[in-house]
């Protein structure tokens, strides 16, 4: 990897959440690329021109969301692509962003879980964007208080209902890249939470929780809510916002479940599923992703009645996954 040499204020793309701690630390803009892909007014027009331009059928809607994206943000100067700890469609993705002439650099979550190696790439990172571990922790440090007004947002979710399922979801994802502003995202934050602690206090007849990937569904969380359901854990959006008191910053995405082994994530899922008292568990899986394979695990360690979904792109739930949810949530309520 060579050296960036940005100057502050240039914006940093990324495909899945990293160590956003050193793109702060230079001085630069990180940008959640699934973010801004997933909330534009036109996310399903974009992947249906990836797929005109020769992108396969076959591959995952959110990689060619991605490189839609990026086609549309030249503003974003430096892409760091996730290349091991994610999706295995970021390694061809990463080739045609070097042959647009994209500059990239590359990171990954070791595998197995390895404190060393993840610091070790962790240094790499800061080499590239030509920062230090003093520059980084003081980031981490600053960071601290944004995740824990998540987390607070996250227990008046399940604990008192204040906060919707989606609203939850919006808030958490967020904690990727902070909108890539922590001090207006943290100040929104607070005026958020004073809000809804007015709010009363509010319980689905159903309390669920979802797992796997954010889906691509842009209405589920209110199909769930007219059905009488409430998602009160939101597996990777909750990740994302990195929950506990970690000791350092590499501790922290040592902690961070979604890279690595499924066993971490069964763990995790697993004490949600008791604290929160949940009474079903919803398995997004996203079509043409390896973790589909995945399902067949979860189903095995955690004794919740499970219903699996799939969606493909950016779209409002079909027909037919409706009459599945609404017949999973009559179930659980009896």
């Amino acid at each position: 990897m060579l050296n960036a040499n940005l100057p502050p204020g240039l914006r940093v793309g990324f495909t899945t959440t990293i160590p956003v701690e050193v793109i702060l630390a230079a001085g630069l803009i990180p940008v959640d690329l699934n973010n801004i892909f997933i909330t534009a007014a036109d996310a399903y027009q974009q992947v249906n021109a990836a797929e005109a331009e020769g992108w396969p059928r076959t591959v995952c809607a959110w990689i060619k969301g991605i490189h839609s994206t990026l086609q549309r943000r030249p503003d974003i100067k430096v892409v760091i692509v996730v290349t091991q700890g994610d999706c295995s469609n970021t390694h061809a993705l990463m080739e045609l962003l070097e042959a647009e002439g994209q500059q990239l650099a590359a990171f990954q979550f070791p595998f197995p879980r390895s404190r060393e190696l993840l610091h070790h790439q962790i240094a790499q990172l800061m080499v590239f964007f030509d920062v230090d571990w003093p520059m980084v922790t003081q980031t981490w440090r600053e960071l601290n208080p944004v995740r824990v007004k998540l987390a607070e947002l996250d227990r008046l979710t399940w604990t008192t209902g204040q906060v919707s399922g989606r609203e939850n979801f919006q808030f958490l994802l967020s904690g990727s890249d902070f909108n890539g502003d922590p001090q207006t995202f943290s100040r929104h934050l607070t005026e958020f939470l004073a809000r809804v602690r007015r709010r009363p206090h509010h319980a689905g007849l159903v309390r669920l929780g979802l797992i796997g990937i954010p889906p691509i569904f842009d209405n589920l969380f209110e199909c769930l809510e007219e059905l009488g359901a409430q998602v009160v854990f939101n597996e990777f959006p909750r990740q994302f916002s990195m929950p506990g008191k970690p000791v350092d910053m590499v501790e922290q995405y040592l902690n961070y479940t979604y890279p690595y082994d499924v066993f971490g994530r069964i763990a995790d899922i697993a004490v949600a599923v008791a604290e929160r008292r949940l009474d079903g568990l919803i398995h997004y899986t996203q079509s043409f992703c390896f973790r589909q394979i995945q399902d067949r695990l979860l189903r095995q360690r955690l004794n919740l009645p499970m219903l699996t979904i799939e969606g493909d792109r950016p779209a409002a739930v079909d027909h037919r996954t409706r009459l599945r949810l609404e017949a999973f949530v009559d179930v659980l309520r009896r």
